[in-house]
């Protein structure tokens, strides 16, 4: 590994450490998402300041170049992190569509029970409020 290339490592890591320590202290990245990249970060700094780690590990894999290890490991470390995000993602999309629908419901019952109370109906009667809700229901298919 070029000295050039490992100064460039060790400066982006640095770099990265300093950044996510500052955004910490902003508060505006959750510990849990820069506890990561610190790592990530950290890690680069270890194979740029020990490269012989780098080029056994090159060795191992039966490749030319260490400098080839490193991006294909990077790459390898960001598409799992990707992969994790996708599914954080997908879980918060599901949370926030279920929450989308009660808001949705939970209005629709306060406004069919204002209604009932200016028609003077008692809404306290779950039998009389539910036919009420079926016979809306059935009216507004109907349209």
């Amino acid at each position: 590994m070029s000295i050039i290339f490992r100064i460039v490592l060790i400066v982006v890591s640095l770099g990265t450490m300093g950044y996510m320590l500052r955004k910490i202290h902003q508060a505006k990245m959750q510990i849990e998402d820069s506890l990561f990249w610190f790592l990530f970060s950290a890690l680069l700094l270890v194979l740029s300041v020990f490269p012989q780690i780098a080029t056994w590990a090159t060795r191992l894999l039966g490749m030319m170049s260490t400098s080839n290890f490193i991006f294909l490991f990077i790459i390898f470390v960001l598409l799992v992190r990707m992969f994790h995000m996708t599914l954080k993602i997908s879980q918060l999309d599901d949370r926030l569509k279920n929450f989308a629908q009660k808001m949705a419901i939970e209005e629709n019952l306060r406004e069919e029970q204002a209604e009932n109370a200016k028609t003077g109906k008692i809404s306290g009667n779950s039998t009389d409020f539910t036919e009420d809700r079926e016979k809306n229901g059935k009216h507004r298919l109907e349209q």
